[in-house]
C-alpha cells in the first residue's frame, strides 16, 4: 500500500497533524492528485541534498518535471465539471512553483517536499507500530499506486463480465429448450388440425392454442431478456476495455518510456534504478493476462450470438468492433514490450567484442516459451531507421554493416519468470557509412542495432512480428577518434527528444541542460560531481567568454560544444573535457573526491588565490593548455635575498604517462617546499594517506629496483637524497636559481625570466610552464640540482 493510502487511514488526530504538514508551500491537492508520481520519485527526492549548492541543477530538472504533471493532471481535469475547484488549485500551485522555486531555488522545494514526506512517514509509522503492524524502515514506497489500483478494478469487472457470461449462456440455454419445447406445441397442433374435427380434438387443439401463446409470450420475454443482457455485457466489455486502453497508455506511454528515457540518461552517468522494470514487467503481464480473459470472453459472446442469431431491430453489433478494439490492444502491448534490456555499447569499436539482452516482458504470461522464439540482430543506419519507423518494416537484408554471432534464443528463467535472450559474443566486422557533407566526420554518423523476432500466441492463433531499436551508436576503428564519439553520443542522451525523427537532435540547447550533462558525466566517471563554480568555469571556457557573470539564459551549439577550437588551442571544449575527466577518473580520483583538487580554476584566478597565501602554499588545477594536463601552482617566498620576495609558480603540467611513472601524491611528497593545500591544509594531511610506502624486503631476482623522485631544479632536493653519496655535478643542497619579481601585479616568473649572477634563463615552453624536457646543461649550472624524475639506486642491502 502507498504511504498516501496508509497516510488516510490515520485516526482523527494523526490525520489532523498530516493535514497541517501540507500548506501553500506544497498543497495538500498535489500531494493527493500525485501521490502516484511523488511516490515513484521517492529515490530522486531522496539524492538531492537541499544543502549541496551542486546539486541545483539536478533540482530544477525535478521541480521542472513535477510542474509539468501538475499541468497535465489539471489538464485533464478539464471537462470535469465537479472537479473544476480542484484544477484551478492544481495550476495554482503550478504558478507558485514556477514563480518561487524553478529558476530562482528549485532546493528550497526539495527541501519542503522531503520535509512533508518525512513528516507522513514518521506519523503513519508511529501509528503502525502502535497496531504492531510492520512498518517501512525508508522512504522506498510502492511505486504508482494508482496503476495498481486500477488494475484491481479491471480485474474485478472482468470478474464480473465473466459471471455475467455465465448467466448469460445459462439463459440461452434456458431459451433454447424453451423454443423447442414451443416448437413441439407447433408441432401437435399443427397435427391436431390436420385431423378430424372431434370434441376431443376441438378440446386439444383450444389448449394446445393457449399454450404456445403462453410459451411465444415466455419466449418473448426471454429474447428481450438475452437482447438485454447481450447489450448489458457489450457494454460493460466496451467500459473494460476504454479503461484498459487508458491505463495500458499510461504504462506504456509513461512509465515504459520513462524506463527507456532513463535507461538513456544512465549512459550519460544518471542514476538508473534497474529493478523498475520488474515492476513494469508485473503490470504488464496483469494486462496482458486481463486482455486476454476479456478477448476470450468477447469470443464467447460471438460464439453464443452465432447459436441464437438475435438483433435487436436497428441494433448495431458492437461484438465486432471489440473483438477488433481488444485484439489491437493485445498487439500494441506484445511489440511495445519487446525491449533490450542490456544496451550494446554505444561507442562500438570494430572488431571487438560486446554484449546486449533483448527481454519480452508478457512472454511468460503468454506463453511464448512454449515456442521459444528466434531474435536477429542487424546494424542499420539513420536513414533506415527513419525509413523503418514510417514503414513499420524493413526490406530483407537491408543492412548497413555485419555481426558475428547476431542470433539467438529467447529463454524463459523460472525463477525470474523473464524471457529474454542475451548475446555475449556480438562483434561487427563491417561497416558500411553514408557519404558526409561539409564539416561531418564519421564520430558524428549515428548507427543503431535492430532486433528482431517472430512468434505465436494462443495456439498459433495470433502471429506477432516484433522489433526494437537500440540506443544510438557511433562507430569507430580507432581509439583517437573515441572522444569526439562519445560527444557525439552524450549530446544525443541528454537531449533527445521523445518521439522524434531517428536521431534528430536540437542544433542549440540552454546551457543548464549542458551543466546537468557535464555534471552527471563527471560524477559517474570519477565519483564527485561539480560544483557551481566549476560550472561557472565551464561554461565561461565553452562560450569561449570567462568574462560573463550568468550563463543561464544562454544556449550553446553543438559547433561550440565539439566543432570550433577553444580560443588559441587546437582541440575543442569537448576533448579537454573528456582529457580533463579521463586523467581523474584513472590517476585522481581519491583526491578528486576529497575535494583536495581545485581543478576548474583558470591560471590568473589560481595566482591571484596564491598571492595572499603564506609561502609553500599550493594548489591543483586543470591546464588550459595541454589536454589531460594537471599542474602544480605554489607561492614561494625566497628569505635568502635581503628583501623577502614572493612569486607564484607553475609546473609544467602532469599528464596520464607521468602519473603512471609517479603517482600525483608521491610528487607532492618529493617537492619539500610545497608544505599546504590552498587554502590552509598541511599537505601530509590531505595527501599523507595516498603517498607509496617506502623500503619493505629487498628484491628476490637479483636486482636492484630505482625509486623515482621529482625535482625542480632551484628549489630544496628531496630529502631521500641527504646522505647519498655525492654527485660531481648535482650538489646536495642548491640556492634558488629563479629570479624574484617586484611585488604587485606583474607577471608570475613563470610567463618570463631575466639572467641574474651569472645564471642562464630557466627554459620556459609556449605555454609560459617550466619546462623540465629542456633544461640547459648541467655543466653551466654548477650549484644547482636539475634532475627530474631522477633514478636513486637505493639498495636497503648495498647503500650507496
Amino acid at each position: 500500500m502507498s504511504l498516501w493510502n496508509r497516510a488516510q487511514q490515520l485516526p482523527p488526530d494523526a490525520l489532523r497533524q498530516v493535514q497541517n504538514v501540507y500548506s501553500e508551500q506544497f498543497p495538500m491537492e498535489v500531494r493527493h492528485y500525485l501521490a502516484g508520481w511523488i511516490e515513484d520519485k521517492m529515490q530522486q527526492w531522496n539524492e538531492i541534498d537541499p544543502e549541496n549548492i551542486a546539486h541545483s541543477q539536478y533540482a530544477h530538472t525535478l521541480v521542472a518535471q513535477l510542474i509539468q504533471e501538475i499541468e497535465n493532471k489539471a489538464l485533464s481535469y478539464g471537462s470535469n465539471e465537479d472537479l473544476f475547484l480542484v484544477r484551478m488549485r492544481l495550476q495554482e500551485a503550478a504558478d507558485t512553483f514556477k514563480a518561487r522555486y524553478l529558476n530562482t531555488n528549485p532546493l528550497g522545494l526539495v527541501s519542503i517536499v522531503r520535509e512533508c514526506l518525512k513528516i507522513e512517514l514518521n506519523l503513519v509509522q508511529q501509528h503502525e507500530n502502535m497496531l504492531g503492524v510492520g512498518s517501512t524502515p525508508s522512504l522506498v514506497m510502492e511505486p504508482c499506486a494508482e496503476i495498481v489500483s486500477e488494475l484491481e478494478i479491471l480485474k474485478r469487472r472482468t470478474q464480473e463480465t465473466q459471471d455475467e457470461l455465465r448467466q448469460l449462456e445459462q439463459e440461452q440455454e434456458s431459451f433454447a429448450l424453451q423454443y423447442h419445447d414451443c416448437a413441439k406445441i407447433t408441432a401437435h397442433l399443427s397435427h391436431i388440425q390436420s385431423q378430424e374435427k372431434t370434441p376431443q380434438n376441438r378440446e386439444m387443439e383450444t389448449n394446445l392454442r393457449r399454450r404456445k401463446e403462453t410459451c411465444e409470450q415466455q419466449l418473448a420475454q426471454k429474447v428481450s431478456g438475452l437482447l438485454q443482457r447481450r447489450m448489458d455485457l457489450a457494454e460493460k466489455h466496451k467500459g473494460t476495455i476504454d479503461r484498459l486502453n487508458s491505463l495500458q497508455q499510461r504504462i506504456l506511454d509513461e512509465e515504459l518510456i520513462n524506463w527507456k528515457r532513463e535507461q538513456q540518461m544512465a549512459g550519460n552517468g544518471k542514476p538508473f534504478n534497474t529493478n523498475k522494470l520488474d515492476q513494469i514487467q508485473e503490470w504488464c503481464e496483469a494486462l496482458a493476462e486481463i486482455i486476454w480473459l476479456n478477448r476470450h470472453q468477447i469470443k464467447e459472446c460471438e460464439r453464443h450470438q452465432t447459436k441464437i442469431p438475435i438483433t435487436p431491430p436497428g441494433g448495431v453489433d458492437m461484438l465486432p468492433t471489440l473483438n477488433s478494439h481488444i485484439t489491437r490492444l493485445l498487439s500494441s502491448l506484445v511489440t511495445s514490450t519487446f525491449i533490450i534490456e542490456k544496451q550494446p555499447p554505444q561507442v562500438m569499436k570494430t572488431n571487438t567484442r560486446f554484449t546486449a539482452t533483448v527481454r519480452l516482458l508478457v512472454g511468460g504470461k503468454l506463453n511464448v516459451n512454449m515456442t521459444p522464439p528466434q531474435v536477429r540482430v542487424s546494424i542499420i543506419s539513420e536513414a533506415q531507421a527513419n525509413a523503418l519507423l514510417k514503414n513499420d518494416q524493413m526490406n530483407r537484408g537491408e543492412q548497413s554493416g555485419e555481426i558475428l554471432n547476431n542470433t539467438g534464443t529467447m529463454e524463459y528463467h523460472q525463477s525470474s519468470r523473464q524471457l529474454s535472450v542475451s548475446f555475449r559474443n556480438m562483434q561487427l566486422r563491417k561497416i558500411k557509412r553514408a557519404e558526409k557533407k561539409g564539416t561531418e566526420s564519421v564520430m558524428d554518423e549515428k548507427f543503431s542495432l535492430l532486433f528482431q523476432s517472430q512468434f505465436s500466441v494462443g495456439g498459433g492463433e495470433l502471429v506477432f512480428q516484433v522489433w526494437t531499436l537500440s540506443l544510438p551508436v557511433v562507430v569507430i576503428v580507432h581509439g583517437n577518434q573515441e572522444p569526439h564519439a562519445w560527444a557525439t553520443v552524450s549530446w544525443d542522451n541528454a537531449f533527445a527528444e521523445q518521439g522524434r525523427i531517428p536521431f534528430t537532435v536540437p542544433e542549440k540547447v540552454p546551457w543548464p541542460h549542458v551543466a546537468d550533462m557535464l555534471d552527471a558525466k563527471f560524477k559517474s566517471a570519477t565519483g564527485r560531481g561539480l560544483t557551481e563554480d566549476n560550472l561557472k568555469f565551464l561554461a565561461g571556457k565553452a562560450f569561449r567568454s570567462p568574462q560573463v557573470q550568468d550563463y543561464n539564459n544562454m544556449l550553446l551549439s553543438w559547433s561550440q560544444f565539439c566543432k570550433e577550437p577553444l580560443s588559441e588551442r587546437n582541440f575543442t571544449f569537448w576533448e579537454w573535457f573528456f582529457a580533463v575527466m579521463k586523467v581523474t577518473r584513472e590517476h585522481l580520483r581519491q583526491p578528486w573526491n576529497d575535494g583536495s583538487i581545485l581543478g576548474f580554476i583558470g591560471r590568473r584566478q589560481a595566482e591571484d588565490k596564491l598571492k595572499s597565501s603564506k609561502s609553500g602554499t599550493f594548489l591543483l588545477r586543470f591546464s588550459d593548455s595541454e589536454l589531460g594536463g594537471v599542474t602544480i601552482a605554489w607561492m614561494y617566498e625566497d628569505t635568502t635575498k635581503s628583501c623577502d620576495q614572493r612569486d607564484v609558480f607553475m609546473l609544467q603540467p602532469f599528464t596520464s604517462k607521468a602519473f603512471a611513472i609517479r603517482p600525483l601524491a608521491d610528487v607532492i611528497a618529493d617537492l619539500t617546499y610545497l608544505l599546504y593545500l590552498y587554502p590552509n591544509i598541511p599537505k601530509e594531511q590531505a595527501f599523507g594517506k595516498y603517498y607509496t610506502p617506502m623500503g619493505g624486503e629487498p628484491p628476490s631476482n637479483g636486482y636492484v629496483k630505482p625509486h623515482l623522485i621529482t625535482h625542480v631544479p632551484g628549489f630544496p632536493v628531496p630529502p631521500v637524497w641527504s646522505g647519498a653519496s655525492s654527485l660531481e655535478s648535482y650538489p646536495n643542497t642548491p640556492q634558488p636559481m629563479y629570479p624574484m619579481h617586484d611585488g604587485g601585479m606583474a607577471d608570475p616568473p613563470s610567463v618570463g625570466s631575466n639572467t641574474a649572477d651569472g645564471v642562464p634563463p630557466m627554459p620556459y615552453n609556449d605555454n609560459d610552464y617550466l619546462d623540465l624536457e629542456n633544461l640547459p646543461d648541467p655543466e653551466h649550472l654548477p650549484d644547482f640540482n636539475i634532475d627530474f624524475l631522477q633514478t636513486n639506486f637505493m639498495n636497503p642491502m648495498n647503500p650507496r
